[in-house]
């Protein structure tokens, strides 16, 4: 059995920004062949700052909980900042993940890139 933070489970029972957004800026996709964990992630970016983002998780618990902290995380920030986050801000901001689990945030961390490479290739 896994010991998740209380945090993780708040975003896992509760999570923010899920959904899609009609028309997004920028989709991106990121998996995780062992687990089976999807994350699509959904930006709509407005003077080089992330406007809105959502996300839709095929996962665990912590794969949503990424997801979900990872939408607050990022929601406001210029693209620079955005493209800052790592996967270890996302495991602190979750007030730690077990070891067996840190995949999953490495899953947010791509589709966020993702997300914003796909958003600049259309800008051009």
């Amino acid at each position: 059995m896994f010991k998740y933070s209380k945090k993780l489970l708040d975003h896992f029972f509760h999570p923010k920004n899920m959904g899609k957004i009609k028309n997004p800026d920028g989709i991106g996709v990121a998996g995780n062949p062992i687990c089976g964990d999807v994350l699509k992630l959904y930006i709509k970016i407005k003077e080089n700052k992330i406007a809105d983002i959502k996300f839709e998780t095929l996962g665990c618990a912590a794969a949503i909980a990424v997801s979900s902290v990872l939408t607050e995380m990022v929601k406001g920030k210029t693209i620079d900042e955005a493209l800052k986050i790592k996967n270890e801000d996302i495991v602190k901001e979750l007030g730690g993940i077990p070891p067996q689990k840190i995949h999953c945030s490495l899953l947010g961390e791509e589709a966020l890139k993702k997300a914003i490479k796909d958003w600049q290739s259309k800008k051009k």
